[in-house]
């Protein structure tokens, strides 16, 4: 369903004149909320905060660092993963202005939690500025890269489930052995759900058209939704047919499959890497396969709350004691790793997003210089 909802509502771009995004103090009142519900959290574990502060400077900062050059790795591997599906697709845009692209996607994803839907829908809505007329071909990369990173994630629970069962691990954790054979389900149920849909192109224009004629007679008929239902329709055409061209195009797949993957271990190493930085490398590399991977699928629940504050991190620390990390390394752990996976990523976002509002408020002034310039 996610690919309908990107070709719906990016269907409305026209409709904005900007694409930055505005803070308010709306926006921000539930974060002191999810920090506090964090730290209470933390309080009905007995956790000594002093020792919290303690353990994080007495941080390695050597592996710290390692942590954070692996957290922007990540996202640049994303990126080029995304760069190699759109530019088989003919939409040439410069690594650069992908990864500005990329960046800004995290800044509003952020701030409006949502599946990682609204960071992709701005994704679809800045390719689209770029070359007007690409929001199917861009919608089908993205569409395509997310069912790569599911295939690699349901692989992650599985490799990590048989682990946990070859260690014997699972005796100790069978809550958590559960837990990931019910995600690698789920994960497995909605990929074929997701492939269902990419190749029957009718089922998708049934949906398309029954969300529509469903909003039409809610609004009692104040909304007329002709244009954009034309504007969906075409879009979920050219969808289609960059998923067919995927089908045909196994060098392009693997390649994207191959950089997705190395962003993957990049993403997997910061849990790594910060677990060291404290001093603590008792985690063996199947418990951080499973966490990592129930992280993954808790931090894709909607929660509404700005900047993911709250459930994750509770999530994170929990997964991190049930595999015997104690109390107060849990908590400086996921501390120090949300500050990598989540601030330091927020603000270069941020910048980002800043950069291609100069850079599209510059064009735009030249644009119409070069009107007024015409005799």
């Amino acid at each position: 369903m996610q690919h309908l909802v990107l070709l719906q509502l990016s269907a409305e771009q026209h409709h904005l004149a900007s694409s930055k995004y505005k803070i308010t103090w709306k926006t921000l009142i539930l974060l002191p909320i999810g920090i506090v519900g964090f730290f209470v959290y933390i309080y009905l574990f007995n956790v000594d905060l002093l020792k919290i502060i303690a353990t994080a400077q007495q941080a390695n900062l050597r592996f710290y660092l390692t942590a954070a050059i692996l957290s922007i790795l990540d996202v640049l591997f994303f990126t080029l993963a995304w760069y190699a599906l759109l530019r088989f697709l003919s939409v040439k845009i410069s690594i650069l202005k992908m990864h500005l692209f990329v960046w800004a996607s995290i800044f509003v994803d952020t701030l409006i939690p949502g599946e990682s839907v609204s960071g992709e829908i701005t994704k679809v809505f800045l390719v689209n500025r770029e070359q007007e007329g690409t929001t199917g071909k861009a919608t089908a990369s993205i569409v395509a890269q997310r069912i790569i990173s599911m295939g690699i994630n349901l692989v992650t629970l599985i490799v990590g489930a048989v682990l946990l069962f070859i260690e014997k691990l699972f005796y100790r954790n069978e809550t958590i052995f559960t837990l990931t054979l019910v995600l690698a389900v789920m994960i497995f149920i909605f990929l074929v759900l997701t492939l269902l849909l990419c190749f029957k192109e009718a089922w998708t224009l049934k949906i398309v058209n029954l969300i529509i004629s469903m909003l039409e007679r809610l609004s009692k008929k104040r909304w007329k939704l002709t244009r954009i239902k034309q504007q969906v329709t075409e879009a979920a055409a050219t969808f289609h047919n960059g998923i067919r061209e995927y089908s045909h195009a196994p060098k392009t797949i693997i390649v994207a499959s191959f950089l997705s993957l190395t962003s993957w271990v990049c993403g997997l190493s910061v849990y790594y890497f910060t677990l060291h930085s404290i001093g603590y490398a008792q985690l063996n590399w199947s418990a951080i396969l499973v966490i990592s991977s129930i992280f993954i699928a808790v931090k894709s629940i909607p929660t509404g709350v700005p900047f993911e504050v709250g459930l994750p991190e509770i999530a994170l620390s929990t997964l991190l004691i049930s595999f015997g990390v104690p109390p107060e390394i849990s908590a400086t752990a996921t501390i120090l790793m949300r500050l990598l996976t989540l601030w330091l990523r927020f603000f270069i976002g941020f910048a980002a997003q800043q950069i291609i509002g100069v850079k599209a408020v510059t064009t735009h002034t030249n644009g119409n210089q070069h009107v007024n310039e015409k005799p």
